[in-house]
C-alpha cells in the first residue's frame, strides 16, 4: 500500500510539473496564414512590373514540398508578413532555407520587436531589430527604422563584429556604431540546406543563435523617439520578402522567463 501510494505521489508530481511547462506556440501552423497580416511595400530595383502584379497571395503562400507544408515567400517584391500579436520574453525557433528563385540577391530578415507603421523601415517595414537572413550574412543585427540596441563589438577593418568582450557601441540611426553589427562567425549551412535559428528575447536583451552557435547579442534594446532612447522589449514579428524565394518550415515561439545559462 505504501509503495503504491509513493508511486501515485511521484506520478502526480511529474504530471503537475509537466503541466507547468510553458507551451510552444506555432506562429506558422502549417495550414494557413490566418494569424498574420500582410503589407506590400516597394518594388525591387528594376522590377516595377512584378510589384504591379503582386498580391498578398502570390507573395506569401502555403506550399507542400517533400511531404512538408511550408510557408513560401516569393521575394519578387519588398513586403512584410507580420504577426497580429505582440510578443515578449520568448524563445523563437525558426527553420528556413533559401529557394531557387533570385531577383536581386538571396535576402530576407526576421524582424522582431516590431512597432509603429509600415514604411518607416526602408519604405516597407515597421521599425524593428532585424536578425539578418541574407545569404552569407545570417545572424547579423540591423536596426530597422527607429530601433536601437547596444552591442559589444570588435573592429575588423571598417566592420563592427560582435564580440562578447568587445567595446559596447550604440546602434541605430545616428548612433556611434551605425545601423549594422556583423555576426561573430559564419554558421550558415550550404544553399539548399535547412538552417535553424534560435532567437532569445528577455527584457531588453536579445540573442541570435545560428545552427546551435551564438553569433550576436543585442543589449538595452530600445526605440528612438525624437532622438531619445526609450526601452523596448516586445513587439510584433515580421518576416521579409526582399529579393529572393524563402521557404520556412517552422516558426515556433515558447515563453521564457530567463535566458539560458549557457548563452
Amino acid at each position: 500500500m505504501t509503495r503504491n501510494l509513493t508511486l501515485i505521489l511521484v506520478l502526480a508530481i511529474t504530471i503537475g510539473l509537466s503541466s507547468c511547462q510553458p507551451k510552444a506556440k506555432a506562429l506558422f501552423n502549417g495550414e494557413d496564414l490566418s494569424n498574420w497580416d500582410i503589407s506590400i511595400g516597394t518594388a525591387l530595383t528594376g522590377f516595377d512590373d512584378l510589384k504591379e502584379a503582386a498580391t498578398p497571395e502570390t507573395i506569401f503562400s502555403v506550399v507542400e514540398q517533400d511531404g512538408e507544408k511550408l510557408l513560401r515567400i516569393s521575394g519578387d517584391v519588398n513586403a512584410s508578413i507580420v504577426t497580429k500579436d505582440e510578443y515578449e520574453n520568448y524563445h523563437l525557433r525558426f527553420e528556413f532555407k533559401h529557394g531557387d528563385d533570385v531577383y536581386t540577391k538571396r535576402n530576407s530578415g526576421l524582424l522582431y520587436h516590431s512597432f509603429g507603421s509600415f514604411g518607416v523601415g526602408l519604405d516597407t517595414w515597421m521599425s524593428s531589430i532585424e536578425l539578418q537572413l541574407m545569404h552569407e550574412n545570417l545572424g547579423d543585427a540591423y536596426m530597422m527604422g527607429d530601433s536601437y540596441a547596444e552591442i559589444p563589438i570588435r573592429k575588423e577593418g571598417n566592420n563592427p563584429v560582435y564580440a562578447a568582450d568587445g567595446e559596447l557601441l550604440s546602434f541605430g540611426e545616428n548612433q556611434n556604431g551605425g545601423k549594422i553589427a556583423r555576426k561573430s562567425s559564419n554558421q550558415e549551412k550550404a544553399l539548399g540546406e535547412w538552417n535553424v535559428v534560435d532567437l532569445y528575447c528577455v527584457g531588453q536583451k536579445a540573442i541570435h543563435v545560428v545552427n546551435g552557435v551564438k553569433v550576436m547579442e543585442c543589449q538595452n534594446t530600445g526605440m528612438l523617439v525624437n532622438g531619445q532612447v526609450q526601452p523596448l522589449g516586445k513587439g510584433k514579428i515580421q518576416i521579409q520578402s526582399e529579393g529572393s524565394e524563402l521557404l520556412i518550415r517552422k516558426a515556433e515561439l515558447t515563453p521564457i522567463e530567463a535566458l539560458p545559462e549557457n548563452l
